[in-house]
């Protein structure tokens, strides 16, 4: 079972940026697909971003998008998620999460990071 680490996480102004890594313990296979999801006190963890490990293709959701970018370093089994434009509504614990199918579903994901805070202030 390969672990998952997330950085990168802490305190930054609305329209400030921060950068969240993942880093995997042991190789991420081509098949992989993986995803940073966010969840807040009482609410269910929302899907933010994924990668398909072999291809790069990506998927965004619509609060996200244009302003977070997902990407991988293959050769140190790495993720990253580049925010921007930071919102108060993006403070979260933003999670790291390996699964096998394209999917926004946290359901559909079998490994999992402890999770890194992201706080925004207004």
């Amino acid at each position: 079972q390969v672990a998952l680490v997330e950085s990168g996480g802490g305190l930054v102004q609305a329209g400030g940026s921060l950068r969240l890594s993942c880093a995997a313990s042991g190789r991420i296979f081509s098949s992989a697909v993986m995803g940073w999801f966010r969840q807040t006190p009482g609410k269910e963890r929302e899907f933010v971003a994924l990668i398909r490990w072999s291809s790069g293709t990506t998927l965004y959701a619509d609060s996200v998008k244009g302003r977070f970018t997902i990407s991988r370093d293959k050769p140190n089994n790495t993720v990253y998620l580049l925010m921007n434009s930071l919102k108060p509504e993006d403070a979260a614990v933003y999670y790291c999460a390996k699964g096998h199918q394209f999917s926004s579903s946290h359901r559909d994901y079998y490994s999992w990071g402890q999770g890194t805070q992201v706080t925004v202030s207004s």
